[in-house]
């Protein structure tokens, strides 16, 4: 008797097998449709925690690609807009925003403030109004997603007003 050695993935699939490209091929089309249904999940989480927040916003629509979110639709106004795009971005795996979305009733723009270690509302209205005790406005302005002034995390996103 005799043994004889063959390169396993060479041969034809007599069994129904597959050689080595077919299973890596099906591998990488699995893992990518798998991809897609966990970024059309979270597009939809993600959708249904801006309608939760009762933000208006016609014809909302959020895609997730990667760690990038396209978000469209028509804001009722621009603190609206300026909140879509602070939920989606504060979210965990989201990297950055592409904000396509129209604002039906105009207003100025706010800007945006990234909390540091050792940051308050206070001090961040210190910083951008001189008045520390203007940090209610700031408050405000990131209602409903914050619940309390004093929970805010280094890494966060803040809409800083204009108090003209």
């Amino acid at each position: 008797m005799s043994l004889f050695s063959f390169i396993k993935a060479a041969g034809s699939a007599i069994f129904g097998g597959k050689n080595e490209e077919e299973e890596a091929a099906a591998k990488k089309a699995a893992a990518e449709a798998a991809e897609l249904a966990e970024e059309a999940a979270m597009a939809r989480r993600l959708e249904e925690t801006i309608r939760d927040l009762s933000l208006e916003v016609k014809d909302l629509s959020v895609l997730v690609d990667d760690d990038r979110v396209t978000v469209s639709g028509m804001a009722y106004d621009q603190s609206t807009k300026e909140k879509v795009v602070l939920v989606l971005g504060n979210s965990a795996g989201i990297a950055s925003v592409e904000d396509l979305m129209t604002v039906e009733h105009t207003e100025p723009e706010a800007q945006f403030h990234t909390v540091e270690s050792g940051d308050t509302l206070s001090k961040i209205a210190k910083h951008y109004y001189g008045d520390a005790m203007k940090y209610n406005a700031i408050f405000t302005a990131n209602q409903p997603m914050l619940k309390d002034p004093n929970l805010i995390y280094p890494g966060q996103v803040l809409r800083i007003p204009n108090l003209d």
